[in-house]
C-alpha cells in the first residue's frame, strides 16, 4: 500500500475546504463539471468517499444492484447537508481519514484533484497542484478501465505528453498539455480540450 498517498490527499482536502468556505450561497447551486451534479453535491461526494471502507463499499455496492451510478446518488444523497455549511463541516470533520474502497490507493488522488477541479472551474478559482499528485492521478486513469471508473480505453487511442511534467504515456498520435488537462479530458471533462495540442486531440475529442 503507498502510504504516501495519504499526505498528498489531506493537502488536497484542506485546499479544497479553503477554497469552499468563501463561496456564497449562490455559488454553491452553481452547476459542476460532474455531471448533472452543483458544487454542493460534489462537495457531499466527497464527504461520502472520504467515509467509504472497503467493507463498505461492496455492501453499498451490492445494496445499488451493482450500479456505481447509483451507489454514488445515494451516497450524495446520504452526505448533502441542509445547508452548505453543514456540508461543509462534515468535509472538515473526515479530511484526515485514511480509509478508502478496495481499489488502488492513488484513487484518492483521482477523486480530490478531478473532483477538486469540477469545483473550482465553473467557480473561477484556481489552484496550483503538486506535480506528483497529478501525474500519479494521471497514470492510474490511463490504465484503469471505464467499467472501473478510469479511461484506460479513452487513453490508448493517444499518447499523452504532460509538458509540465516530463511524462509521456502511451502510443499513437501525440496529444500534449499540462498534466492537469490531459488527465481532465481523459476523466470526460471537456472544458480543458482547448489547453491540448497535437494530432491526437481528435480523437480525444470524439471520446471525451
Amino acid at each position: 500500500m503507498k502510504s504516501d498517498v495519504w499526505p498528498m490527499v489531506h493537502a488536497e482536502r484542506a485546499a479544497l475546504i479553503d477554497d469552499l468556505a468563501g463561496l456564497a450561497d449562490e455559488q454553491w447551486r452553481m452547476p459542476s463539471l460532474c455531471g448533472e451534479w452543483t458544487v454542493h453535491e460534489v462537495a457531499a461526494h466527497l464527504v461520502d468517499t472520504a467515509l467509504t471502507t472497503r467493507l463498505g463499499f461492496v455492501v453499498a455496492l451490492a445494496r445499488a444492484r451493482f450500479d456505481f451510478d447509483r451507489q454514488n446518488a445515494r451516497g450524495v444523497e446520504r452526505e448533502l447537508g441542509a445547508t452548505p455549511r453543514v456540508t461543509l463541516e462534515r468535509l472538515r470533520r473526515v479530511a484526515a481519514r485514511t480509509s478508502a474502497p478496495p481499489a488502488p490507493l492513488d484513487t484518492r488522488l483521482v477523486e480530490e484533484v478531478v473532483h477538486g477541479e469540477d469545483i473550482r472551474r465553473p467557480l473561477g478559482l484556481a489552484r496550483e497542484y503538486p506535480r506528483e499528485a497529478v501525474v500519479r492521478a494521471l497514470r492510474l486513469q490511463a490504465r484503469t478501465s471505464a467499467s472501473l471508473g478510469g479511461a484506460k480505453e479513452t487513453a490508448s487511442r493517444v499518447r499523452l505528453t504532460a509538458t509540465d511534467a516530463g511524462v509521456s504515456i502511451g502510443d499513437g498520435p501525440e496529444v500534449s498539455g499540462p498534466a492537469l488537462a490531459l488527465l481532465l479530458v481523459i476523466s470526460g471533462r471537456r472544458t480543458a480540450l482547448e489547453e491540448l495540442d497535437g494530432p491526437g486531440v481528435a480523437a480525444l475529442t470524439s471520446a471525451a
